[in-house]
């Protein structure tokens, strides 16, 4: 599903020779086996699968690459500096990046979710992302997708959003997804779709909802955005506002407040694709 949140990252740049994967394309992240897996979780991601994105994060190429990110402060290359190339290149030795802490899936609200499909979880694998942390204390997130037989990285974005959600939902025996349409990370535990950031407590509350009350609203946002639509056949662009949520009636799942569209915000339909998150991916270069 393409992105129709709104802008939060203060800077991303895409690498050379690297393609963030166009919509409509879905990612070849192969899921691991997860019999007896709770009802409408995401298929995990095999941990080997998840050790060779690692391993592209480490190459040479790429740690320089981050190196110059965070020596230009999240800059995009496209846009100018106040320091010159040999001080960028000597700041960029400097930052020595890490990576910090596990190298995650990133689940991303399905398609076949929002419109109601048997059995079809709420979310799933779009790319993984591994937390980067430069000598100064700044932190990026760097995504990975498999293409073929290899990993490659696609794009390194500030902050570490996807790390950190994903650390969240686990402690609690949770799985962190996106709803990118408005920029809302939630856990999935236990039959319920809870919030982990202000937009998902905007959209569901501050005690979330069931499962089907989830699917209910999110069908109601975008049922009729999904590929194949009118919607998406004319190209039209749109965002979402989200009215409070209500409480959820004791004894079964309500239906909450729909969204109401506004605010354009360059959107596409929706899909259940690669989601090239907006407020993250740069220029695409190379």
């Amino acid at each position: 599903m393409t992105d129709l949140g709104k802008t939060r990252r203060a800077a991303t740049t895409a690498l050379p020779a690297t393609v963030l994967l166009a919509v409509g394309v879905v990612l070849a992240l192969a899921p691991a086996a997860h019999a007896d897996a709770p009802a409408g979780a995401p298929a995990p991601v095999a941990a080997a699968d998840l050790a060779k994105a690692r391993d592209a994060v480490r190459s040479p190429a790429v740690l320089d690459r981050l190196g110059h990110f965070f020596a230009r402060k999240g800059v995009p290359p496209t846009q100018q500096l106040t320091i010159g190339a040999a001080e960028e290149a000597r700041a960029a030795t400097a930052e020595t990046p890490r990576l910090a802490g596990d190298t995650v899936p990133v689940y991303t609200l399905d398609a076949a979710f929002v419109a109601g499909t048997p059995g079809a979880a709420v979310a799933k694998a779009e790319f993984t992302a591994s937390k980067v942390v430069a000598a100064d204390g700044q932190t990026a997130s760097v995504w990975t997708v498999r293409q073929g037989d290899d990993w490659r990285v696609v794009n390194i974005a500030s902050g570490g959003d996807e790390g950190d959600y994903a650390a969240k939902a686990a402690a609690d025996g949770g799985t962190a997804f996106r709803e990118p349409q408005i920029n809302a990370w939630y856990a999935l535990r236990d039959g319920r779709v809870l919030p982990l950031d202000d937009e998902a407590r905007r959209s569901v509350g501050a005690d979330g909802v069931a499962l089907a009350a989830y699917q209910q609203l999110v069908h109601q946002r975008y049922g009729d955005k999904l590929p194949g639509s009118a919607y998406d056949r004319a190209g039209e662009g749109g965002g979402y506002q989200v009215a409070a949520a209500a409480p959820e009636p004791a004894g079964h799942g309500a239906l909450l407040p729909a969204a109401t569209a506004g605010a354009a915000l360059g959107a596409t339909a929706l899909v259940g694709a690669a989601a090239v998150l907006r407020r993250r991916t740069g220029a695409r270069r190379g």
